[in-house]
């Protein structure tokens, strides 16, 4: 049997998917979380074979779980999401996720893909996968990237400061780059964008 942990904050959704994946012989759905806090702890106390995380949930979103539980378990990770953007591709699979694929998909193509991920293959949309190809790279140097991180839930100057050991000089001269390359005007629309394509 193949054992996997759902996580999905939509409850009709991950319900859904858990009793359409439940009629397959080989797998079985040994826990629903309803965010990423809860799918971290239940697939450090379970151990499942694969954990099938959306993209955006509460306190932590798929790709931060995906990462998390890469560097403590066995465990393959999938991200599925509504919006698969080409940018949140490159990202997932920074992570260490093997499987990225669309919300879209019919139960028996997920049920697929996790067979395929836990024989130790990988599996990308197809679709997701060529638009990935066409999208822009990030503009942004890594440093530039680690202060929207940091700022991210607008923390403060002093804060990024702090978090990323920088002089707030040093802080406010990237976010002033940041905004010229991006061209917007403030720092929350920089992370919405950032965010939109992937890079953070």
């Amino acid at each position: 049997m193949i054992r996997v942990l759902l996580a999905d904050d939509e409850g009709m959704i991950r319900s859904a998917l858990a009793a359409l994946l439940r009629l397959e012989e080989d797998i079985e759905v040994v826990a629903e979380c309803a965010d990423g806090a809860e799918a971290v702890a239940e697939a450090e106390r379970l151990r499942p074979d694969v954990c099938l995380l959306d993209l955006e949930m509460p306190h932590l979103d798929g790709v931060e779980v995906a990462q998390r539980l890469n560097r403590t378990l066995p465990t393959r990770c999938v991200i599925v999401t509504r919006h698969a953007r080409p940018g949140v591709l490159r990202r997932a699979l920074a992570s260490g996720a093997v499987g990225f694929l669309p919300k879209s998909r019919p139960a028996d193509e997920v049920a697929a893909v996790i067979r395929r991920v836990a024989a130790g293959g990988r599996y990308v949309d197809p679709e997701v996968a060529a638009d990935a190809l066409r999208d822009e790279r990030s503009p942004l140097t890594d440093r530039e990237l680690d202060v929207l991180r940091a700022g991210r839930h607008g923390e403060t100057t002093r804060q990024i400061a702090r978090t990323l050991s920088l002089a707030p000089g040093t802080v406010r001269n990237h976010v002033s780059a940041v905004l010229g390359k991006l061209a917007v005007d403030t720092r929350q629309q920089a992370v919405l964008l950032a965010e939109e394509r992937g890079w953070i």
